[in-house]
């Protein structure tokens, strides 16, 4: 079975058509400034491999939907209810659904969302204290996101140690555009920075991270604002940008600023490494030891300067980096000293393989019950 993963962006779309369950991947690309998802499509079509499915890496349909799906009505609705908590996010999602229903007309759509790897949180950690009835009918909790990448590198850590997943305590780093931390315990996902939405935890590129929501309420009041303008200032004008003053938040960028001087790019640098130190801190805590840390996506995996920050201090932990490690080598590999008591890695993360799993494994079984 060959399942085209689109990973879907405001004016870009990358893929991967995998072969399953062989895991081979068949075709990959990136496409920018993607106006038509139906022109996309059309070029992803040109491939040589046929596409037998297509898997979404969905983010939020709430409470009922934390898992993996047959794309249906009821899926589409409930994204669509939860739209102001992602609006990025489900917005674009929902139109690329449509597309490819049009494009490829019987062909299975599949939704791993991705709040599916943080079901094992317990509930002592996922629940807000907020009135009981916000959480029974309107599912305000703790989902957590980035699942099939925290998924994919606490598989990936326990390989490359050469060990059982069952025996690891991991702290998952997902570091980017968009950023999140997971406590793996022994394979399962206990604790995560995202909240309900994926506006919250982490500093991210454009989105503001933690905020005391009666700050947001406070500067509605005084100035007049809508929901809608505070959640554009919010998600596209906070984050690291917001911090730096450099557009985009791109840490590449904050990094040049902060080289020629600017303090503001310096402290959007030391803001985020301070975050991660201090959710390492307590992720031990939480699962009583720590075995393996791992730093994943575009920041985690590719800049030195930012793991070594994020690992400043922590010695206490057992974390102890190799300098040389750090700043050079490619591909996965350990950046910790010999003497570290905990695995310190720098991964490339694999998202599409996760979701193509999981929609196998939907598809096989509802092939299976139908035999």
């Amino acid at each position: 079975m060959n399942i085209l993963v689109p990973n879907l962006g405001s004016t870009s779309l990358k893929y991967q058509i995998l072969e399953m369950p062989a895991e081979r991947s068949l075709a990959r690309g990136r496409m920018e400034r993607v106006r038509d998802y139906r022109e996309a499509i059309g070029r992803i079509q040109s491939q040589d491999a046929r596409i037998d499915a297509v898997a979404f890496k969905a983010v939020l349909a709430g409470p009922c939907y934390r898992g993996t799906f047959l794309v249906d009505s009821a899926v589409e609705e409930a994204m669509r209810e939860f739209l102001p908590a992602a609006p990025a996010h489900n917005a674009i999602y929902l139109a690329g659904i449509q597309a490819f229903r049009e494009m490829l007309p019987g062909v299975p759509l599949v939704a791993a969302f991705e709040t599916e790897f943080h079901v094992t949180m317990p509930e002592y950690a996922a629940r807000y204290g907020v009135p009981a009835e916000w959480r029974e009918k309107h599912g305000v909790r703790r989902y957590g996101y980035h699942g099939a990448s925290h998924r994919f590198i606490g598989e990936r850590v326990a390989e490359m140690l050469g060990r059982p997943q069952t025996e690891l305590r991991t702290i998952s780093c997902h570091l980017g555009g968009s950023s999140s931390i997971c406590a793996i315990e022994y394979g399962r996902s206990i604790d995560t920075t995202m909240g309900f939405s994926p506006q919250s935890g982490l500093e991210n590129a454009t989105r503001c991270g933690e905020l005391d929501a009666f700050a947001v309420l406070y500067l509605m009041e005084k100035n007049g604002w809508s929901a809608e303008e505070v959640r554009r200032q919010l998600a596209a004008e906070g984050g690291l940008a917001g911090l730096s003053g450099v557009p985009g938040g791109d840490v590449r960028d904050i990094e040049q600023a902060a080289n020629a001087g600017s303090r503001d790019a310096e402290l959007a640098l030391q803001v985020l490494a301070y975050q991660v130190r201090k959710t390492i801190g307590a992720y031990a805590a939480a699962m009583g030891g720590l075995d393996a840390v791992a730093f994943t996506g575009g920041i985690g995996e590719n800049s030195a300067r930012l793991r070594a920050e994020c690992c400043r201090n922590l010695e206490f932990l057992g974390i102890r980096l190799d300098p040389a490690r750090n700043e050079s080598g490619a591909g996965d590999r350990l950046v910790s000293a010999d003497q570290s008591g905990v695995a310190v890695l720098a991964l490339a993360t694999n998202e599409e393989l996760i979701v193509a799993r999981r929609a196998y494994a939907l598809l096989s079984a509802k092939a299976s019950s139908l035999a």
